[in-house]
């Protein structure tokens, strides 16, 4: 079943604060893997290669998370992490 993916204002800004991109989310979500998150949410994990500088070091990977609810057809994210390596 295919979803639409939304973004959470909150997820917006957390996006923009740690470097995740709005076609990286949307990666993710779609096709990155799946685990459980708190009160009964869904998370969900991708790496992307970077090879980039993010706050003045050079990282050669960036993984997103998403957590998002399901709900209608659609899954709304309601918060994104980066973490570089």
């Amino acid at each position: 079943m295919a979803f639409a993916i939304d973004l959470h204002p909150h997820a917006r800004e957390r996006a923009l604060e740690r470097g995740a991109t709005e076609e990286e989310i949307a990666a993710t979500v779609t096709g990155g893997e799946r685990f459980p998150a708190k009160l009964g949410r869904t998370g969900f994990r991708r790496n992307f290669g970077f090879g980039g500088l993010w706050r003045g070091r050079r990282y050669a990977t960036k993984q997103v998370e998403a957590i998002a609810i399901e709900e209608a057809g659609r899954r709304l994210v309601l918060t994104v992490w980066t973490k570089y390596f």
